[in-house]
């Protein structure tokens, strides 16, 4: 079992970010057999491009806020709030500096 601080991790993700030439830094907290988490960093305006839900997923805003587009449908999602990943194409926007948890479950 490995124990680690999110705070501190978020601000470890989000220096990087801040100095990374596509504004975003990810590590991957958990990855098993069912289930992976990863957390990903985001400076302000930094949109993850559109691709293909990977399945059950869910969005964990820690800090900042995010916007996630699903065909006609986007939704803000604040710190502090979880929403379901739509199976369907998407994109991610950091409105603000901002740290996501996403949780996949794997087949």
């Amino acid at each position: 079992m490995v124990e680690m601080t999110l705070e501190s991790v978020g601000d470890h993700q989000l220096d990087a970010a801040r100095n990374s030439p596509n504004g975003r830094a990810a590590r991957t907290l958990h990855s098993g057999a069912r289930l992976r988490q990863t957390l990903i960093a985001l400076t302000a305006g930094t949109r993850l491009n559109e691709h293909q839900s990977p399945g059950d997923a869910t969005i964990l805003c820690l800090r900042g806020s995010v916007t996630l587009h699903a065909g006609e449908r986007s939704v803000t999602i604040p710190a502090g709030s979880l929403v379901d990943v739509p199976p369907q194409r998407h994109d991610l926007v950091a409105n603000d500096d901002s740290l996501v948890i996403l949780t996949v479950g794997l087949g």
